[in-house]
């Protein structure tokens, strides 16, 4: 196994030289960096991590603590974080939170213990004091989809209640008028600032929004399904559904098509998140685009700038959804039968 003298001896540089290489501890010139890096992929180097971590008091590690692990939504947010630390030596610990708070706290703690260098928290259960709290200790905290007063600066988010308002200002230039809505669960501050933008709209156009039309579902596709199928138990029609999520609209499209329900002739649809496979289901899915990788890769950023004093192109916390437009919405008119209970 080669050994950091032998790196030293074939880039002809010192032992200190070749030690601040691997621990990024201070400048080196570009030049003598790519050489030490080519010695050491030339003689098979593997620094110790251990050793690492006790020179540069860092574990070179960041902690993530997510909902849920599976699903498109979070899988493109950890696999842009994953791949913005590994490319600069970082390695990342992931935990599910599940949106419970006591499961929250205990993952943050946990990866606390295993002495991360900085946390990414998609949390949503913890309280705003806890998060100032913990940011006040020697572990950076990043915010993702969540405006926390007092960590204004270490929260990047999206303008949830702008996405809300497109969806509905979209079906409304098409002409519905009678719009159902399945919300995300509302103690949620993005399913609940999406909600305001669709009822923004609604009233924009001199609609009140109707308390009959909305069913709080839980962001799963199983939510969707259960919340058209309560919507039509209702004693008011409805052209067009717009959903919290994309999952939720795959429910709705499934459900409508058991029933023979012609998408988009009879029924619009149009979703939120723009994951990947919107553009799969039949018909390809009207949605908002939530650039989470960008923001997920912003994250990444923020800690290589802040903890790892690294060069990242410009950071930006404030992020703007944008309409996406498929083949599940269309125009209404007089001779499109509404769905009725």
């Amino acid at each position: 196994m080669a050994t950091i003298y032998e790196v030293s001896k074939l880039a002809g540089v010192s032992l200190a030289t070749v030690s601040r290489v691997i621990n990024n501890t201070a400048t080196v010139r570009e030049a003598t960096r790519e050489r030490v890096e080519k010695a050491m992929r030339e003689l098979g180097y593997q620094p110790n991590t251990m050793a690492q971590s006790l020179a540069s008091n860092r574990s070179n590690s960041v902690g993530v603590v997510v909902s849920e692990l599976n699903g498109p939504f979070y899988g493109t947010l950890l696999s842009e974080i994953e791949k913005a630390f590994r490319a600069v030596g970082k390695h990342v610990v992931f935990a599910a939170s599940h949106s419970d708070q006591a499961i929250e706290q205990q993952s943050i703690e946990f990866l606390k213990s295993r002495r991360v260098d900085a946390l990414i928290l998609h949390v949503e259960s913890v309280s705003d004091e806890y998060l100032a709290k913990l940011n006040q200790t020697d572990c950076p905290v990043i915010i993702l989809n969540r405006d926390v007063p007092a960590l204004e600066k270490q929260c990047i988010t999206l303008n949830n209640r702008l996405g809300g308002y497109l969806a509905a200002h979209y079906l409304l230039q098409l002409g519905h008028r009678d719009i159902a809505y399945i919300a995300g669960p509302q103690w949620k501050s993005d399913a609940r600032d999406r909600y305001l933008g669709h009822c923004d709209a609604l009233r924009e156009a001199g609609i009140e929004p109707n308390p009959e039309l909305f069913y709080e579902g839980d962001f799963q596709e199983t939510g969707g399904t259960q919340g058209f199928l309560a919507l039509q138990q209702k004693a008011i029609a409805f052209s067009a559904v717009v959903c919290g999520n994309d999952e939720m609209a795959a429910g709705v499209i499934a459900e409508a098509h058991d029933q023979d329900i012609d998408i988009p002739e009879k029924l619009s649809i149009i979703g939120f998140d723009n994951v990947n496979f919107s553009h799969y289901v039949y018909p390809k899915l009207t949605t908002i685009d939530y650039p989470i990788a960008s923001m997920g890769q912003m994250a990444a950023h923020w800690i290589l700038q802040h903890v790892y004093q690294q060069k990242t192109p410009p950071l930006q916390q404030l992020f703007e959804p944008k309409l996406v437009i498929r083949d599940s919405t269309t125009h209404y008119d007089d001779n499109c039968a509404k769905n009725s209970p």
